[in-house]
């Protein structure tokens, strides 16, 4: 059990056997969350509280788990210390909400946890409610429990990422991030019913170093959550939202002249009809969306499409010691079910590091300073979540692929990374076999771009001429030839390589995956009109080495053609002919 009373020299709480966890909210939304993060723990006991005891029976029936599960009932407007008498919990975690929305006694939770010895974590995305928790630090430490608010990617991963990405700044002036949910995430009704609160209403937050005040859903701005070697989500558009970062990350970084914090919901049609009405609350048409909350939530849970795939990005711009103006971003996309957990990760990383006798120090704050990025790594490393940096304004001498991959460029295999490595002129030769679509539509496809014709073997040679950020190929099978312009995306194909064929521009995802540098079409464009996806045509193309050769293949078709055309081999890099790019 988890020691509830003041140690004697004022450190933190200390750790016996097994921790007893009261989770208010438990089988709720992000409360079920914890549960199944934590429900491997064999030393925690998971008292799961609601105000309906069989719902709280019937959620643990259902969990395979080697922590005991115990159901509770408990409604926030009951005392809540009765229950804290009954159980003697060494740790309380509410997980319920909306934290906007607690009335008049917001913080009768913690000030019954404080007057009993018991430690406290929430998930309050509300900033106020967040803020005013401060207000408890010398009582806290009194009694010499925790008590920890926001405990959640708003603002504890938030804060973690600025921190990574920032180690070598000598100043800090603007923050900028965001969280954009698969739509098929299951977001909860009290999670609408604190978006509903806020929407429209005006909120304080940092902007071109003064205080200033934002509207929630009514201010935009789009961005592509791309981690280096991975593929990319969609242009996603980004809302500004209420959350904890707008005051907890001025408070840790007064410096900053500019901190923003949006989350971008798909589809993105509901997205702009949310916006929409809360400008009505903007504009006073409306005094608050709160009465919509049920509507809303049944839309956000009955049209829903798009990838089952969500993402978050963090950027920075400052300066260094050198006088220079770096900008960095960092960029997470988690798949599928996974992605849904990452929001109450940081209550499994606290809860575990007090299993191993790390627990956080006495007194009442936001989670802000309590992990860093690597405490999340750990805990990504087991999922289907990736992430990674990127340099906003890399070295314009870099190599295209360098600047496209930045830290994932060393995971390719030798002989890709230096086939890649043209900064000048450059050129590659070997063999290939070539493979030709019969239908008279592929042939005339295939003709206009320039494509080789069909050969079972036949020697290639590849010239790269880079210059200005665009590399130009010249592919040679024999004594064919069919050129393409290779350079970085920009708007709403940023971080996606662009191949030029003719009039023909490709944008593709540059994926590092099992030894392959892969290539996948997201967007394409005839005569510089984008063109939907699904019209496209459909290539597979990726490279890899073998037997110290690199080695290539691609292949080309359409639902209309069938195959256009498929080639592949291997070459060996020439001596380069090096010449500087303009910086």
């Amino acid at each position: 059990m988890l020691s509830t009373g003041r140690s004697s020299n004022g450190s933190a709480p200390t750790l016996d056997n097994a921790l007893s966890i009261l989770i208010i909210g438990g089988y709720g939304t992000f409360g079920g969350r914890i549960v199944d993060l934590l429900a491997d723990e064999p030393r925690l006991t998971l008292l799961v509280a609601g105000r309906k005891i069989a719902a709280a029976q019937a959620f643990c029936r259902t969990r395979v788990a080697r922590a005991t599960l115990v159901p509770v009932a408990f409604d926030r407007g009951d005392t809540l210390a009765p229950l804290l008498d009954m159980l003697k919990p060494g740790l309380v975690i509410d997980a319920s909400g909306p934290f906007q929305s607690y009335g008049a006694a917001p913080y009768r939770v913690i000030e019954a946890c404080i007057a009993h010895g018991v430690c406290y974590l929430d998930l309050a995305d509300g900033a106020q409610f967040v803020a005013g928790v401060g207000a408890y630090d010398s009582a806290a430490r009194a009694k010499g429990v925790y008590v920890l608010t926001g405990v959640s990617s708003f603002p504890v991963l938030t804060a973690a990422v600025v921190r990574h990405l920032t180690r070598d700044f000598s100043r800090l002036d603007s923050i900028l991030g965001g969280i954009a949910p698969s739509p098929f995430a299951g977001v909860g009704l009290n999670v609408i019913r604190a978006i509903a609160g806020y929407a429209g209403q005006p909120v304080p937050l940092r902007r071109n170093g003064q205080a200033a005040i934002g509207h929630p859903l009514t201010e935009h701005r789009r961005v592509i959550i791309a981690p280096p070697g991975r593929v990319p989500l969609y242009s996603t558009l980004f809302s500004l939202v209420d959350v904890p970062d707008l005051r907890a990350l001025a408070d840790l970084w007064p410096e900053a002249r500019d901190i923003w914090m949006g989350a971008g919901p798909t589809p993105e049609v509901l997205h702009r009809a949310l916006s929409g009405l809360a400008w009505l609350v903007r504009l006073r048409l409306l005094p608050s969306l709160a009465p919509l909350a049920p509507l809303m939530h049944v839309a956000t849970r009955r049209l829903r499409w798009g990838e089952h795939r969500g993402g978050m990005f963090v950027e920075v711009r400052g300066a260094d010691a050198a006088g220079k103006a770096p900008q960095r971003s960092w960029h997470m996309i988690a798949e599928g079910d996974d992605g849904p957990l990452i929001p109450s990760m940081a209550v499994e990383a606290l809860v575990r590091r007090a299993l191993n006798g790390q627990p956080p120090q006495p007194g009442a704050r936001a989670a802000a300073r309590e992990l860093e990025l690597g405490d999340y790594q750990a805990l990504f490393a087991n999922r289907a979540i990736h992430s990674g940096a990127r340099d906003d304004r890399p070295d314009r001498r870099a190599t295209l692929y360098a600047r496209m991959l930045g830290e994932r460029l060393a995971d390719l295999p030798p002989a890709v990374r230096a086939m890649h490595a043209v900064n000048g002129t450059a050129a590659a030769s070997g063999r290939a076999s070539v493979e030709r679509g019969r239908s008279p539509l592929a042939r005339l496809v295939a003709a206009a771009i320039g494509f080789p014709r069909a050969v079972a073997d036949v020697a290639v040679t590849v010239r790269f001429e880079a210059a200005d950020g665009i590399e130009t190929w010249t592919r040679t099978f024999g004594t064919q030839s069919f050129v393409s312009r290779q350079f970085a995306g920009q708007g709403r194909s940023q971080h996606l390589l662009c191949e030029r064929f003719g009039p023909l521009t490709f944008a593709m995802a540059v994926v590092v995956a099992d030894g392959k540098l892969s290539l996948l079409q997201r967007r394409w464009s005839a005569f510089g009109v984008p063109l939907p996806l699904w019209l496209g045509p459909k290539a597979v193309a990726f490279e890899t080495e073998q037997d110290g050769k690199f080695r290539f293949h691609v292949e080309i078709g359409h639902k209309l053609t069938g195959l256009i055309v498929r080639y592949r081999g291997w070459l060996v890099a020439e001596t380069k002919t090096v010449t500087s790019q303009n910086p």
